[in-house]
């Protein structure tokens, strides 16, 4: 008995064909995505690298048919290695919960494939079922909690736009000693220039963050920060907007050469996630065990 073709298990993409003119699934696919160019695809072609339904290799001259259904392996030349290493700090039947280090990214995007916390943890755990809850963007450290279970995934997925989860961080930035805390910051963010860079605008809120002070150390200050919602950026977006930057933000007030500096990371920390397990009605508190130093 053939067991079907599983493209989770496999870490492939999935496409179907749109409509349009072209005589090849070569054709359409360079027409497609176009970030990557024929060569590329030429060669992954060559390698047996694009799959039909049943993930059987194809040849780049098949006649293109609108709704053909192809698999396809993400690849980035030369991915570069990232010297960190995550920590897992909880498995059971339904959550995985994954201290992440800074500098890594949570699933792939743009340079990153293999070098991601999920491509990681699929690696590591052997499932390829993980999928993140929650994202945390690349500069910033802590816990990230991934479904490991289809069926019950949904049920943990609405404990975030349903905010019945408490998140909070931790940030060093420069003193505030103008402004009274505790507090709550509120305003409207949307995507800037360039296009990763978010800014407040005029208009109705969509994020919201609440801040306190957790200990001061002179001219720098522990902030403990707690956002209500989970706009890109929000928090280094809102320290910034309060007049004091997060250390070692290469995004926020201005933006510098996002070289990585693994000496320098950004003082943004994931500490804690606490909610009621909907399934159980149990209470759950997950905590990092990463510091940020001084």
């Amino acid at each position: 008995m053939t067991t079907p073709f599983d493209p989770a298990r496999q870490q492939a993409s999935t496409v179907c064909l749109p409509p349009g003119p072209w005589a090849t699934v070569l054709d359409c696919l360079c027409d497609h995505f176009k970030g990557i160019t024929r060569e590329q695809w030429l060669d992954r072609f060559a390698r047996g690298r694009v799959l039909d339904a049943q993930g059987q290799a194809i040849a780049g001259e098949l006649p293109y048919r609108r709704g053909m259904r192809l698999h396809y392996f993400r690849e980035v030349a030369n991915e570069k290695a990232i010297p960190v290493q995550e920590q897992i700090l909880h498995i059971d039947e339904h959550l995985v919960v994954a201290d992440k280090p800074h500098f890594l990214p949570v699933t792939p995007t743009g340079e990153y494939v293999e070098q991601t916390l999920l491509r990681r943890l699929i690696r590591r755990l052997d499932n390829p079922h993980l999928v993140p809850l929650h994202r945390i963007d690349r500069h910033t450290a802590g816990l990230v909690l991934f479904s490991a279970n289809p069926h019950s995934r949904g049920a943990y997925q609405r404990l975030f736009p349903e905010r019945r989860i408490d998140k909070r961080y931790q940030a060093i930035a420069a003193a505030m000693p103008n402004v009274a805390f505790p507090l709550v910051h509120r305003s409207r963010l949307v995507h800037g220039e360039p296009f990763f860079r978010m800014h407040e605008v005029e208009g109705a809120d969509n994020s919201e963050t609440h801040a306190c002070v957790l200990e001061k150390n002179g001219e720098l200050w522990r902030y403990g920060l707690s956002p209500v919602t989970g706009k890109t950026h929000q928090l280094r977006v809102h320290m910034a907007a309060l007049g004091a930057g997060i250390c070692n933000d290469p995004f926020y007030p201005q933006l510098l050469d996002d070289q990585d500096d693994y000496a320098k990371p950004l003082k943004l920390l994931a500490q804690s996630l606490r909610f009621t397990d909907p399934l159980t009605g149990e209470a759950r508190y997950f905590e990092s065990r990463l510091q940020l130093d001084w």
